[in-house]
C-alpha cells in the first residue's frame, strides 16, 4: 500500500511529541533557588524556601475557600514574631500581567491578600524581611504549561484563532428528512397518441429545459413530432421505448433538485418558538457543513409520535443534498451577542474543567473557562479569557496530551 511522504512524517512528528518531554520556559536564575523538580514540603504541604537558618513554607490554600496564599515562617526550627515580619509576593503570569500579593499576621500564619484565580502558572518573586534581615526568592510554579516549536505546530496542523464578540444564535434541534419541492416535479404525457420513435434521454440523467426527450409519430396524421423537457432537472422516471405505443401513459417524470425541501419533526413544546421565515441550518449526517434555508411551511396537525411537521426549503444548485437522506436541523430561534466567545472545537476537558489553550510565542498554557450560551459552532465565554487572546481551535487535544504527559500536577 503506498503511504505518502508528508503523511508519515506528520505521524512521526506526533509521535515525537507525544514521547518526549517538550521544554517549557528557561528558568530564570533566583536569588536562592528552591529545588526545581522535587521541591521539599513543609508541614502544611507547602513550598520550603530557606535561607541559612530563615525558612518561610509558601502554599497556595483552597480547602473549602477561593485560593489563597499562606505562608508559615520559622527561624532555627522556631516559630518567629509575625507582627515583625513583612513578606510580600509578585506573580508573573505568561501574558507578562503582574500580581503583587501582601500578607497580613492571621493567628500563627500570614495570609495574602488576593485571589489567585486559574491556572496557577506564573513566576513567583518572594520578598521578605524580618528584623532587619531581607530575604529573597525567584522560581518559576508553572502547570497546564507547554512549549511547541512553530514548525512543529505547522506539521501537528496546530491552529490558532482569535478570541473576540461573537452573534450567537439559539436554535432549537430538529430531525428530518429532505424531500423534492411539489412545484418542481413535471409528469410528463404525448398529447397525441402514437407510436415512439426514438428515446433521447436515460433513467437517471440530468437534462436542460428545451432539451429532446423522443420522438413520437403520430397515429392519425403519421407526422413526426417531438417533446422536450418542459424544466431543466434529472429523469426520474422512465417508462418509454422505441416501438411503443404512448396510450396515454406518463413517459417520464422529470424533477427540478435545484431546490429541496427538508421536513424536520419538532416537538410540541418548541412550536412556540417556530415562525415562518426562521432560518434553519441543515447538517447531512457526516458533514458539518451547514445548508441554509427558511422556514416556509408550519403543519397544524400532529404526528402519530406528537410531533409537528416544519418545512423548509434550501437551495441545491451545487447538488450537495439529495431528496430521501435523512438531516439534522438548527432552527434560528433568536439571536445573542457575546461579548466574548470562542470556537467549539478548540474546547478540551482538562481536570474536570472545560478549558482552551492559548498560545504565547511558542508556548501554550490552559485556560479555565465559565461558559454561557452554547450553539453549535460557538460558545459564549462568561471569564477565564481574555478578549484578543490567540487560542488553539483546531487539534488542541495535541496541547492537552503534552501537558498531561509531562506529569505536570495542580502542586503548590
Amino acid at each position: 500500500m503506498k503511504i505518502l511522504l508528508p503523511a508519515l512524517n506528520s505521524i512521526f512528528m506526533l509521535f515525537l511529541l507525544l514521547t518526549v518531554s517538550s521544554p517549557l520556559f528557561a528558568v530564570e536564575k533566583p536569588t536562592n533557588q528552591a529545588p526545581a523538580k522535587t521541591p521539599v514540603k513543609g508541614p502544611h504541604q507547602g513550598r520550603l524556601l530557606t535561607d541559612n537558618d530563615f525558612t518561610i513554607e509558601l502554599a497556595i490554600y483552597e480547602r473549602n475557600i477561593p485560593p489563597e496564599f499562606r505562608a508559615w515562617v520559622t527561624e532555627k526550627g522556631q516559630s518567629v514574631n509575625l507582627n515583625e515580619m513583612s513578606l510580600n509576593i509578585i506573580l508573573t503570569r505568561l501574558d507578562g500581567t503582574q500580581n503583587e500579593i501582601h500578607f497580613t499576621s492571621q493567628k500563627d500564619f500570614l495570609r495574602g491578600d488576593s485571589l489567585i484565580y486559574e491556572p496557577h502558572s506564573f513566576v513567583i518573586l518572594v520578598v521578605a524581611h524580618y528584623r532587619g534581615t531581607s530575604h529573597r526568592w525567584q522560581y518559576d510554579s508553572f502547570e497546564g504549561r507547554t512549549q511547541i516549536d512553530a514548525d512543529l505546530a505547522k506539521t501537528l496542523a496546530i491552529e490558532t484563532a482569535i478570541a473576540q464578540p461573537k452573534i450567537l444564535k439559539k436554535t432549537v434541534s430538529a430531525y428530518g428528512k429532505l424531500t423534492t419541492h411539489p412545484e418542481n416535479i413535471r409528469e410528463i404525457k404525448s398529447r397525441f397518441e402514437g407510436t415512439i420513435k426514438s428515446v433521447k434521454v436515460s433513467l437517471g440523467q440530468r437534462v436542460k429545459k428545451g432539451q429532446l426527450l423522443l420522438t413520437i409519430k403520430r397515429n392519425l396524421g403519421l407526422e413526426l413530432f417531438k417533446i422536450r423537457a418542459p424544466i431543466s432537472g434529472v429523469i426520474h422516471h422512465r417508462n418509454a421505448n422505441s416501438g411503443e405505443q404512448t396510450n396515454n401513459r406518463i413517459l417520464f417524470t422529470l424533477i427540478d433538485d435545484s431546490i429541496l425541501i427538508s421536513e424536520l419533526a419538532i416537538f410540541p413544546e418548541d412550536q412556540h418558538k417556530i415562525a415562518l421565515g426562521n432560518e434553519v441550518s441543515l447538517f447531512v449526517h457526516s458533514s458539518n457543513l451547514a445548508i441554509t434555508g427558511v422556514i416556509t411551511q408550519i403543519d397544524t396537525i400532529t404526528q402519530a409520535n406528537q410531533s409537528i411537521i416544519v418545512r423548509a426549503e434550501h437551495n441545491n444548485n451545487n447538488r450537495q443534498l439529495i431528496a430521501g437522506r435523512f438531516v439534522r436541523g438548527e432552527i434560528e430561534i433568536a439571536e445573542q451577542k457575546a461579548p466574548l466567545a470562542v470556537k467549539r472545537s478548540g474546547l478540551q476537558s482538562f481536570r474536570g474543567l472545560t478549558v482552551v489553550f492559548i498560545k504565547i510565542g511558542e508556548t501554550y498554557e490552559v485556560r479555565m473557562l465559565q461558559l454561557g450560551l452554547i450553539t453549535h459552532d460557538w460558545a459564549e465565554v462568561l471569564s477565564g479569557l481574555k478578549a484578543n487572546a490567540e487560542y488553539v481551535f483546531k487539534n488542541s487535544y495535541i496541547i492537552k496530551a503534552d501537558i498531561e504527559k509531562s506529569g505536570a500536577s495542580h502542586d503548590h
